[in-house]
């Protein structure tokens, strides 16, 4: 069993930068790829980033690429989304997902592969 709780949503402008953590329980982690998703109003759940258990590869769908970066430290258990050159399109709840693909794939990039979430935190971007 995995338990995730996200942090560091807000509100804040076009142009500005935001930091997600995600914080996990379980003395495996280091073993789970943990991706982050996001779900904006009246759209599907999407696949945002996705890093390897020993933080070696990270994955990036095209969207957020060269703006956003996942890393992870296994000592404290966390992961991070540093968010920056925010897009109002961006504005959407953030999750933080394990249990999925215990290697890379294209079923990574689908929300009912994963089995533990967190309960999502908000991101708003103002224009």
């Amino acid at each position: 069993q995995v338990q995730l709780v996200e942090s560091g949503g807000g509100l804040v402008q076009a142009g500005g930068s935001l930091r997600l953590s995600c914080a996990a329980s379980g003395r495996t982690f280091s073993t789970f790829y943990i991706a982050w998703f996001r779900q904006a109003p009246g759209k599907e759940r999407e696949f945002v980033t996705a890093i390897a258990g020993n933080g070696g590869r990270t994955y990036y769908a095209d969207s957020v690429k060269g703006r956003f970066t996942m890393s992870r430290d296994n000592a404290k258990n966390t992961v991070y989304l540093q968010m920056n050159s925010l897009k109002p399109e961006d504005t959407a709840v953030y999750y933080c997902a394990a249990g999925g693909p215990p290697a890379y794939n294209r079923g990574s990039l689908y929300p009912h592969n994963y089995d533990f979430w967190g309960q999502g935190t908000q991101v708003t971007v103002s224009s």
